[in-house]
């Protein structure tokens, strides 16, 4: 597929209950671009140790995040454009994440711990307990100026998806139809 720019990656990062899946899934179908669940890539003794409400340490993450990376290389080198939900708490591991070719984009979906662990607690069939909602709050670090310089987007989940995608696509500029790749 020829493009008219090069492939891009939107992370929709933060930590769980934030609306990851739901604001991917209406950038993918808005721009016509892959989307990939990051929890996908998971090794099944991470979702052990979270099911089991374990934290996960970096020594779970690094070959998470490395296995993420690749795919969204593969994804570029085969010219696709992509939208990952990916926690990318730490900014260790945005920057492993931005080793991928093409240009990554983060966007951080911002808000209170009391909106976050409502909306944890009325979701069924996901692995990730409340309880671990501490923890990924006190390992999350916020953007850096330097990842915000460079076209990532902090947003406020209070708005709705509706305006989070308008707002993403006219920040970033982003082209929308673009005919969709493999996931």
């Amino acid at each position: 597929m020829t493009m008219q720019y090069p492939p891009t990656h939107l992370v929709v990062m933060g930590v769980a209950g934030s609306g990851k899946s739901t604001l991917a899934a209406a950038l993918s179908k808005q721009l016509g671009w892959a989307c990939a669940e990051a929890d996908e890539f998971h090794p099944q003794a991470n979702i052990a140790k979270m099911t089991q409400g374990i934290p996960l340490q970096d020594e779970d993450r690094w070959p998470w995040l490395r296995e993420i990376r690749d795919w969204m290389t593969a994804q570029a080198q085969a010219g696709c454009s992509t939208v990952l939900t990916c926690s990318a708490l730490k900014k260790s591991y945005r920057n492993l994440l931005s080793e991928a070719e093409g240009r990554v984009l983060f966007l951080h979906l911002d808000g209170g711990a009391d909106l976050i662990s409502q909306r944890m607690q009325g979701r069924e069939g996901h692995f990730m307990p409340p309880t671990l909602l501490p923890s990924q709050l006190a390992t999350l670090e916020a953007l850096s100026q330097e990842e915000l310089d460079a076209g990532s987007l902090r947003l406020d989940i209070s708005r709705s998806p509706e305006e989070l995608v308008a707002a993403v696509v006219q920040a970033l500029k982003l082209p929308s139809g673009q005919a969709p790749c493999a996931s």
